[in-house]
């Protein structure tokens, strides 16, 4: 009876020892870890995505994951020579703008991004300049016929100020961090 008792106790142990050995095996395979500026998306059985920061476990054949870069985007307009810029005082100047933008890191903002433009879109400059080459250029045009050139040369503080007003905060995810002037010239008659 000792004996039957000691072997069920061993067997108990043993297939215990299998479950924890079975489970740290598992979440160390299906564990990741996300690295600094990009987002886990877990595609799992429930109606929306789940979105991670840091880490998290995805398991196979249940989930798919997929990784997103969510860090700092530079979009540049160059507008020159006929593009260039026309200011309230009818002055045309050549003008380099630099557009600082990443994607906002909430759960609901991820998931707009990856729905409008996609994972890979999201990390591809030439996508997200499409996105918002059009509004960025037009909030350039909209500041520069409100401005006299010589008032830009003595506030640019205040001109990305209104460029990022005009702008809005409505960008589908993504936020603005700043605007900034590259290059500024009158245009060459």
């Amino acid at each position: 009876m000792a004996n039957s008792l000691i072997l069920i106790v061993l067997i108990s142990l043993g297939v215990i020892a299998l479950i924890i050995a079975g489970l740290i095996l598992s979440f160390s395979r299906f564990y990741v870890k996300v690295p600094q500026g990009w987002a886990l998306i877990i595609n799992d059985m429930s109606s929306s995505p789940k979105v991670k920061f840091t880490d998290g476990i995805v398991w196979p054949v249940i989930n798919k994951k997929e990784l997103m870069k969510i860090s700092l985007l530079t979009l540049e307009l160059d507008r020159r020579n006929k593009e260039g810029l026309i200011f309230r005082d009818n002055i045309r100047a050549d003008i380099t703008v630099a557009f600082y933008l990443r994607v906002n890191e909430t759960s609901e903002d991820v998931l707009k991004v990856a729905k409008s433009i996609g994972i890979e879109g999201a990390s591809d400059k030439n996508s997200v300049h499409e996105l918002f080459n059009a509004k960025f250029s037009e909030a350039l045009k909209t500041v520069g016929k409100q401005m006299e050139f010589i008032s830009l040369f003595e506030n640019r503080i205040g001109f990305r100020d209104k460029i990022i007003e005009v702008i809005g905060n409505d960008l589908n995810g993504y936020v603005l961090e700043d605007v900034v002037i590259d290059y500024l010239e009158q245009t060459p008659s």
